[in-house]
C-alpha cells in the first residue's frame, strides 16, 4: 500500500474544555489528537462511500465520480451546526 502524504492542513475551532478532554483521551490511548482526528476522518470517509480507504483510491475517496458525495450549499454562510 502507498504512503500518504500529509501536507495539508485542517485547521477546527473548539471549545477549549473540549480540546483539554480530547488530548487527554489521546494521551490515555497513547495516540497523537492528530492520529486520532486522521482516524476519525478516515472512518468517515469510509462510512460515507461505502468502500475502505486507499491512497490510491483518489482525492475523493471513490474510484468513479459518479459515486463522490456532493458537499451540501453553504451559499457563503458557515453552519450553525455545534458538536
Amino acid at each position: 500500500m502507498a504512503t500518504e502524504e500529509r501536507t495539508a492542513r485542517l485547521t477546527v475551532l473548539i471549545d477549549p474544555r473540549k480540546k483539554a478532554t480530547f488530548d487527554r483521551l489521546c494521551a490515555e490511548e497513547d495516540a497523537t489528537p492528530s492520529q486520532v482526528v486522521r482516524r476519525l476522518i478516515r472512518a468517515y470517509i469510509e462510512g460515507r462511500t461505502g468502500k475502505p480507504w486507499t491512497p490510491e483510491s483518489g482525492q475523493d475517496g471513490v474510484s468513479e465520480p459518479s459515486q463522490a458525495v456532493a458537499p451540501a450549499e453553504s451559499h457563503g454562510r458557515r453552519s450553525s451546526k455545534r458538536y
